[in-house]
Protein backbone atom coordinates (compact mmCIF):
# COMPACT_ATOMS: atom_id res chain seq x y z
CA UNK A 1 0.00 0.00 0.00
CA UNK A 2 1.48 3.41 -0.67
CA UNK A 3 0.41 6.37 2.12
CA UNK A 4 0.35 9.50 1.42
CA UNK A 5 -0.74 12.39 3.79
CA UNK A 6 -2.31 14.89 1.96
CA UNK A 7 -2.01 18.82 3.25
CA UNK A 8 -3.39 18.30 6.38
CA UNK A 9 -1.14 15.37 7.37
CA UNK A 10 -3.57 13.77 9.73
CA UNK A 11 -5.59 13.13 6.71
CA UNK A 12 -3.83 10.46 4.28
CA UNK A 13 -5.16 9.07 0.85
CA UNK A 14 -4.36 5.40 0.60
CA UNK A 15 -3.14 3.16 -2.41
CA UNK A 16 -3.35 -0.38 -1.87
CA UNK A 17 -1.48 -2.48 -4.60
CA UNK A 18 -3.89 -3.84 -7.68
CA UNK A 19 -2.21 -7.13 -9.26
CA UNK A 20 -4.45 -7.74 -12.85
CA UNK A 21 -4.28 -10.78 -15.05
CA UNK A 22 -6.47 -11.64 -17.66
CA UNK A 23 -8.58 -13.10 -14.86
CA UNK A 24 -9.34 -9.81 -13.57
CA UNK A 25 -7.51 -8.26 -10.54
CA UNK A 26 -6.99 -8.98 -6.52
CA UNK A 27 -5.87 -6.12 -4.16
CA UNK A 28 -5.44 -6.13 -0.54
CA UNK A 29 -7.52 -3.30 0.55
CA UNK A 30 -7.17 -3.52 4.24
CA UNK A 31 -4.29 -4.56 6.61
CA UNK A 32 -4.71 -3.29 9.84
CA UNK A 33 -0.40 -4.05 10.50
CA UNK A 34 0.09 -1.97 7.98
CA UNK A 35 -1.65 0.57 8.28
CA UNK A 36 -0.41 0.58 11.83
CA UNK A 37 3.06 0.71 10.65
CA UNK A 38 2.39 4.12 9.11
CA UNK A 39 1.20 5.60 12.19
CA UNK A 40 -2.47 4.42 11.68
CA UNK A 41 -3.32 2.18 14.56
CA UNK A 42 -6.98 2.08 14.99
CA UNK A 43 -9.75 -0.66 15.82
CA UNK A 44 -12.70 -0.49 13.01
CA UNK A 45 -15.78 -1.64 14.99
CA UNK A 46 -18.23 -0.99 12.04
CA UNK A 47 -18.52 -0.91 7.88
CA UNK A 48 -21.09 1.34 6.48
CA UNK A 49 -22.46 1.06 2.78
CA UNK A 50 -24.23 4.19 0.98
CA UNK A 51 -25.51 4.15 -2.88
CA UNK A 52 -26.63 7.53 -3.68
CA UNK A 53 -28.31 7.42 -7.61
CA UNK A 54 -27.62 10.84 -8.70
CA UNK A 55 -24.71 12.80 -9.35
CA UNK A 56 -24.84 15.73 -7.15
CA UNK A 57 -25.78 13.80 -3.96
CA UNK A 58 -24.10 15.42 -0.72
CA UNK A 59 -23.70 13.74 1.93
CA UNK A 60 -21.90 16.43 4.20
CA UNK A 61 -20.69 17.50 6.33
CA UNK A 62 -20.74 14.71 9.51
CA UNK A 63 -18.71 14.40 12.47
CA UNK A 64 -19.54 12.44 16.16
CA UNK A 65 -18.79 14.01 19.61
CA UNK A 66 -16.51 11.78 22.24
CA UNK A 67 -16.84 9.35 23.53
CA UNK A 68 -18.66 8.26 20.28
CA UNK A 69 -16.12 10.21 18.06
CA UNK A 70 -15.14 8.32 14.65
CA UNK A 71 -12.51 7.90 12.58
CA UNK A 72 -13.78 6.57 9.34
CA UNK A 73 -12.09 4.72 5.91
CA UNK A 74 -13.56 5.45 3.20
CA UNK A 75 -13.67 3.65 0.03
CA UNK A 76 -16.02 3.80 -3.34
CA UNK A 77 -16.89 0.52 -4.75
CA UNK A 78 -19.28 1.75 -7.89
CA UNK A 79 -18.49 5.63 -9.64
CA UNK A 80 -16.48 7.91 -8.05
CA UNK A 81 -16.80 11.07 -5.58
CA UNK A 82 -14.89 14.15 -4.36
CA UNK A 83 -14.26 12.98 -0.74
CA UNK A 84 -13.80 16.77 1.56
CA UNK A 85 -12.60 16.41 5.61
CA UNK A 86 -12.21 19.57 7.41
CA UNK A 87 -10.58 20.11 10.09
CA UNK A 88 -12.49 21.12 13.15
CA UNK A 89 -10.33 21.14 16.03
CA UNK A 90 -10.11 24.09 17.88
CA UNK A 91 -6.44 25.74 18.62
CA UNK A 92 -5.01 23.40 15.62
CA UNK A 93 -3.24 25.41 13.07
CA UNK A 94 -5.36 23.91 10.22
CA UNK A 95 -8.68 24.63 11.80
CA UNK A 96 -11.42 25.21 9.55
CA UNK A 97 -9.31 24.09 6.49
CA UNK A 98 -10.51 21.27 4.33
CA UNK A 99 -8.55 18.84 1.53
CA UNK A 100 -9.75 16.59 -0.39
CA UNK A 101 -9.22 13.66 -2.87
CA UNK A 102 -11.49 12.01 -6.20
CA UNK A 103 -12.02 8.43 -5.25
CA UNK A 104 -12.77 6.23 -8.10
CA UNK A 105 -13.96 2.52 -7.46
CA UNK A 106 -11.46 1.72 -10.50
CA UNK A 107 -8.27 3.80 -8.42
CA UNK A 108 -9.38 2.09 -5.94
CA UNK A 109 -8.13 4.86 -3.42
CA UNK A 110 -9.09 5.01 0.22
CA UNK A 111 -9.26 8.46 2.27
CA UNK A 112 -8.73 8.24 6.60
CA UNK A 113 -10.57 11.22 7.98
CA UNK A 114 -9.29 10.96 11.07
CA UNK A 115 -10.96 12.00 14.74
CA UNK A 116 -11.77 15.94 15.33
CA UNK A 117 -12.64 16.23 11.66
CA UNK A 118 -16.14 16.78 9.42
CA UNK A 119 -16.05 14.37 6.80
CA UNK A 120 -18.21 14.78 3.73
CA UNK A 121 -18.92 13.68 -0.39
CA UNK A 122 -20.40 14.40 -3.99
CA UNK A 123 -21.16 11.79 -6.30
CA UNK A 124 -19.79 12.57 -9.46
CA UNK A 125 -21.21 9.23 -11.14
CA UNK A 126 -24.82 7.79 -11.06
CA UNK A 127 -25.28 5.11 -8.87
CA UNK A 128 -21.82 5.43 -6.77
CA UNK A 129 -21.50 3.10 -3.98
CA UNK A 130 -19.32 4.24 -0.98
CA UNK A 131 -18.06 1.83 1.93
CA UNK A 132 -16.46 3.14 5.00
CA UNK A 133 -15.08 1.59 8.11
CA UNK A 134 -15.41 3.71 11.19
CA UNK A 135 -13.71 3.00 14.97
CA UNK A 136 -16.73 3.90 16.91
CA UNK A 137 -20.95 2.76 16.65
CA UNK A 138 -23.59 5.20 15.47
CA UNK A 139 -24.33 7.74 18.16
CA UNK A 140 -27.21 9.69 17.30
CA UNK A 141 -27.10 11.43 20.46
CA UNK A 142 -23.92 12.62 19.80
CA UNK A 143 -24.14 13.24 15.90
CA UNK A 144 -23.31 16.43 14.70
CA UNK A 145 -22.85 18.39 11.16
CA UNK A 146 -22.19 21.93 9.46
CA UNK A 147 -23.27 23.40 6.70
CA UNK A 148 -21.56 21.61 3.24
CA UNK A 149 -21.25 25.01 1.82
CA UNK A 150 -20.46 26.89 4.79
CA UNK A 151 -18.60 29.99 2.95
CA UNK A 152 -16.24 30.54 5.64
CA UNK A 153 -14.95 27.08 4.40
CA UNK A 154 -14.73 27.64 0.84
CA UNK A 155 -15.25 23.85 -0.29
CA UNK A 156 -15.57 23.74 -4.21
CA UNK A 157 -18.05 21.03 -4.42
CA UNK A 158 -18.18 21.22 -8.00
CA UNK A 159 -22.08 21.15 -8.02
CA UNK A 160 -24.46 24.20 -7.66
CA UNK A 161 -26.60 24.33 -4.59
CA UNK A 162 -29.74 24.56 -6.74
CA UNK A 163 -28.58 20.89 -8.38
CA UNK A 164 -27.44 19.35 -5.35
CA UNK A 165 -29.48 16.48 -3.70
CA UNK A 166 -29.68 17.20 -0.23
CA UNK A 167 -30.98 15.64 2.91
CA UNK A 168 -32.99 17.61 5.29
CA UNK A 169 -30.96 17.82 7.75
CA UNK A 170 -27.55 18.77 5.78
CA UNK A 171 -29.93 21.35 4.37
CA UNK A 172 -29.91 23.15 7.58
CA UNK A 173 -26.82 22.60 9.25
CA UNK A 174 -25.32 25.31 10.89
CA UNK A 175 -21.91 27.09 9.97
CA UNK A 176 -18.80 26.30 11.78
CA UNK A 177 -18.65 29.34 13.71
CA UNK A 178 -22.15 28.27 15.25
CA UNK A 179 -20.91 25.10 16.04
CA UNK A 180 -20.13 25.24 19.87
CA UNK A 181 -19.09 21.37 20.59
CA UNK A 182 -16.13 20.43 18.40
CA UNK A 183 -13.16 19.41 19.35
Amino acid sequence: MQIQPLDIPDVILITPKKFGDHRGFFAETYSRKTLAAAGIDVEFVQDNHSLSATPGTVRALHFQLPPFAQDKLVRVLKGSILDVAVDIRRGSPTFGKFVTATLTADGMQMFFVPIGFAHGFVTLEPNTEVAYKVTNYYAPTHERGILWNDPAIGIPWGVAESEATLSGKDKVAPLLKDVAELF
